[in-house]
Formats: structure tokens, sequence, C-alpha cells
């Protein structure tokens, strides 16, 4: 039996926008990922999951503008307690020249408004640590 891929998905902040969250939630369900949904969350409460869960996926939405301060500290937040392999994604609004600051503070992958379902589900696939899943 394979180990599925498990994801905490969350809001950042107080991200209001929930719909887009609970699609992809959905299509990675549908993909057999084990998906966690936290709903609207600041990011020690989002680390403290993924930590206890034991996941090798985040998934963050964010559409109110707060992505440049909380994505940041979500992945800075994993590193500090050892999770550096852990992949995390940031769909929403996201300008264009915000992403570069982003992936380098560590944010694997940035999907905008218009991502397919299908190329977010394989961007996690194809990078997703099984290592420490269960």
């Amino acid at each position: 039996m394979s180990k599925k891929i498990r994801v905490v998905l969350a809001r950042l902040g107080l991200d209001a926008h929930w719909r887009g969250s609970v699609v992809v939630g959905r299509a990675l369900r549908d993909a057999g990922m084990e998906v966690i949904y936290m709903g609207n969350q600041m990011p020690d409460a989002i680390v403290k999951t993924v930590v206890e869960e034991d996941a090798s996926v985040v998934g963050l939405s964010s559409l109110s503008g707060n992505h440049m301060v909380l994505a940041p500290e979500v992945a800075k937040l994993l590193r500090a307690h050892g999770m550096d392999q852990t992949t995390i994604v940031l769909g929403g609004t996201v300008p264009s020249h915000d992403v570069p600051a982003l992936k380098q503070a560590g944010i694997s992958e940035v999907f905008g408004p218009g991502a397919s379902l299908q190329a977010i589900v394989d961007f996690i696939k194809r990078n997703a640590k099984l290592a420490s899943a269960t």
C-alpha cells in the first residue's frame, strides 16, 4: 500500500475568501491525498498542525494581501521545527512581482486565479516529500 500525501490547507490570517481553498481541497482529496482543512489560521497554528499531523505539504490561501508577511512566516517556523523539506504552495491573488521574494522565503510554488486544479495536483504529486507522510 502506497503512502498518501498529507496536506494541511489553511487560509492565512483573517482572509474571508473560502471558496478557492475548499475547491482545491476537494481536488486534492479526489486525487488521493489526505487533506486536513484548517480554515482561517495564523502561522503558528498552521505550523503546529503540520508538525502534529506529520504533513508533507502545506497549502496556503491568501486573497487579502497578507501573503508577503504571513506566508514567509509559515516557512520560517517550519524551518525552525526542522521541517525544511515541507512543500509549501500558496494560492490567491499574488502580484507576479511578489513571487520571486516568496520563493526565496521558502514558498515552493504560487498559483494565481485561473490556475488549473490539475496543475496544482500535479505540482504537489511531483514535489511532496513522502518520507514524512504516514
